[in-house]
């Protein structure tokens, strides 16, 4: 989304030193000997593990010489504006959903820049700049970013089972205690508001790889929670604290439930709900996407 939008919206921005020297770095040729429309269709022969079929390729250039130019034209750019504002929307909605963390470091960051460029001084690009720190940790060589917020919630319940799996509860009561409150403080109360208009799964008692925060639920993250949990109620309240409201219990069974597909498999952020079909309007040369229903 954030990228269809930046697109969309012809966005350029300053051209600073930094910028000059980032484009010496990447690019083998002079920036402005680069010829654009040729470059659009290149690809690494150590990438192209999968080549666009025929009929990709022409709806790829039928929308590149074509709609593009015309939809860049009134009264046909009204159409164009219409979805960028949709399309701002749901880039909102994503991060209201996500306390302005995101799926990942990437969509954060253009997400980022998509409040920016809508509003500098905005709420929501003010929102954003704290939660850049949450995919940021140093190491011993420098800064490092991570591909994920962190996966908290998935390696507390690991954690939890295999302690209780041991005789070492009693030793490390005080640990366990502390992972209970954990879990119990990660799992997602609520239903994102008008979620299914955003194409967004229920989240209501489900956990996240993280934390609460993330609300991007996972099917196996919220399996693996209530395994833990359900280990911790057997043993002693003294030991590893109070246990979680029964209600909650099954609020994650629902959760978890939900994730079944008509076909009675399990998906993990969404049930399926597109056709084999789309893959034809797949863009991909590295990996091989598959579509299934």
């Amino acid at each position: 989304m954030p990228m269809a939008y930046l697109y969309g919206k012809k966005f350029v921005g300053a051209i600073t030193p930094t910028i000059l020297e980032i484009r010496e770095e990447l690019y083998s040729v002079p920036y402005n000997e680069i010829n654009w429309k040729n470059a659009r269709n290149n690809c690494a022969k150590e990438d192209l593990r999968y080549p666009r079929s025929f009929v990709q390729n022409v709806i790829w250039t039928g929308l590149n010489k074509v709609v593009e130019p015309i939809l860049s034209l009134w009264p046909f750019n009204t159409l164009r504006h219409a979805a960028l504002n949709n399309l701002l929307k749901h880039i909102r909605y994503e991060d209201e959903s996500t306390k302005y963390i995101g799926i990942c470091p990437i969509n954060k960051a253009l997400d980022m820049i998509c409040c920016w460029i809508d509003n500098p001084n905005s709420d929501a690009f003010k929102l954003h700049l704290p939660r850049i720190y949450d995919y940021l940790w140093l190491a011993e060589d420098g800064m490092k970013a991570q591909v994920y917020d962190g996966c908290q919630s998935w390696e507390t319940a690991f954690i939890v089972q295999a302690y209780c799996s041991t005789d070492l509860v009693n030793e490390f009561s005080q640990t366990l205690t502390k992972a209970h409150e954990f879990i119990k403080k990660s799992q997602v109360l609520e239903n994102h508001p008008d979620y299914e208009a955003y194409y967004r799964h229920r989240s209501k008692g489900s956990w996240t790889l993280s934390t609460a925060d993330n609300g991007w639920c996972v099917s196996d993250c919220t399996a693996e929670a209530l395994k833990a949990l359900l280990m911790l109620s057997k043993i002693s309240q003294d030991l590893v604290g109070d246990p979680i409201d029964g209600e909650r219990l099954y609020d994650a069974v629902d959760g978890m439930l939900s994730f079944m597909n008509e076909d009675g498999t399990f998906s993990t952020y969404e049930c399926k709900r597109s056709t084999p079909w789309l893959e034809v309007s797949t863009i991909k040369s590295y990996f091989l996407f598959k579509v299934k229903w």
